[in-house]
Order: structure tokens, then C-alpha cells, then sequence
């Protein structure tokens, strides 16, 4: 099922609930403005004042015409976020370049850092052009499955982070027209 089917069928399902919990509060404010007794409502039931009876009766009018205007809109992609979202990807994992992890610095945060970097350079080369960027979205990949087989933690994945960082930051410095 694709996203637009799935936000499509989401979205019809919250306006039908929209709409039930509009029926059920307009029958319960229409049953509680009935209950009358020769000297106006009983002494048990408030009373419920016309206007609130035209607000709800409103309410559910304007929740029936947002659902018939939903359904009549043009579908559409959602935009495609283009090539500033490589660049600042790139940026973000170009900056791990002034972090570290020799003694004294804390590695966790700087291996951590990398691999987040690298999970959004990902994501946006993937929103983007993933056919343009198919090399270094392989390599991507091989890093998360070596990283995930690994089962050491970061510590142990070192080199395959550090390493594909590098490699990325060199062909993306061959291709400086994806990330300027």
C-alpha cells in the first residue's frame, strides 16, 4: 500500500470519526433539549439553549463539506525536497570532520555522530535522485548491514564508518553540482 493510499484511507477514517462524535454529540444535545416537563425542562436535565443545537447541527455540515472537498482534490506527490536537502546532508557529515576520537574525546558521540550523518545523507540522496546517487547509496547500504551483522556496537565499526564517510566525501567532492 503506497503512503498516499494509506494517508488517503487515515484521513477518511478521522473524518468519519469526526462525523460519528459530531452525530452522537448533536442526537445527545437533541435528546437532552426534548426532555421537558409542563414546566419547562425537568429538574434533572439542563437545559440546552437553540444555539447550541444550530452550532452542532453546523459543525457536522462543515465536517460533511471538508470530507466531499477532500475526496473531489487533485492528488499529488509530495514535493521532492531537491538537492538542498544533499547539500545539507553533505554539510552535516562534512562537519564530522572536526570532531574526533582520540583519548580524551568522547568516541560513542563522535562514531554516533557519523552514522547519523550518514542515515540522513541517505535518506535525502534516496528523496532525491536515487538513480543519480547509486553508488554511494550501495556503499550505504553495505555499511548498514555490516554495522547491523556486526552486533559490537559502533566501537567495532570504526573503520567501515570512518571509511565510508571518506569514501562519500570523495565522490561527492567528483560531483560538486549535487551538493553547491
Amino acid at each position: 500500500m503506497s503512503v498516499r493510499t494509506r494517508t488517503r484511507t487515515r484521513t477518511r477514517a478521522r473524518i468519519r470519526a469526526s462525523l460519528a462524535v459530531t452525530a452522537v454529540l448533536l442526537a445527545t444535545a437533541t435528546a437532552c433539549s426534548e426532555a421537558t416537563t409542563s414546566q419547562g425542562p425537568g429538574a434533572d436535565v439542563p437545559y440546552v439553549a437553540p444555539s447550541v443545537n444550530a452550532a452542532a447541527a453546523d459543525a457536522q455540515a462543515d465536517a460533511a463539506r471538508a470530507q466531499e472537498e477532500a475526496e473531489e482534490a487533485p492528488r499529488t506527490d509530495p514535493p521532492n525536497p531537491g538537492p538542498e536537502a544533499v547539500r545539507d546532508a553533505f554539510a552535516g557529515l562534512q562537519a564530522t570532520y572536526y570532531d574526533s576520537c582520540e583519548p580524551g574525546h568522547d568516541c560513542a558521540y563522535f562514531l554516533g555522530r557519523i552514522n547519523s550523518e550518514l542515515t540522513g545523507l541517505a535518506a535525502s540522496m534516496k528523496a532525491d535522485d536515487p538513480a543519480h546517487f547509486s553508488e554511494p547509496l550501495k556503499w550505504l547500504a553495505d555499511l548498514d548491514k555490516a554495522v547491523a551483522d556486526d552486533g559490537t556496537g559502533l566501537e567495532g565499526d570504526r573503520d567501515k564508518l570512518i571509511g565510508t564517510r571518506d569514501r562519500i566525501n570523495q565522490w561527492m567532492q567528483g560531483h560538486p553540482e549535487d551538493y553547491r
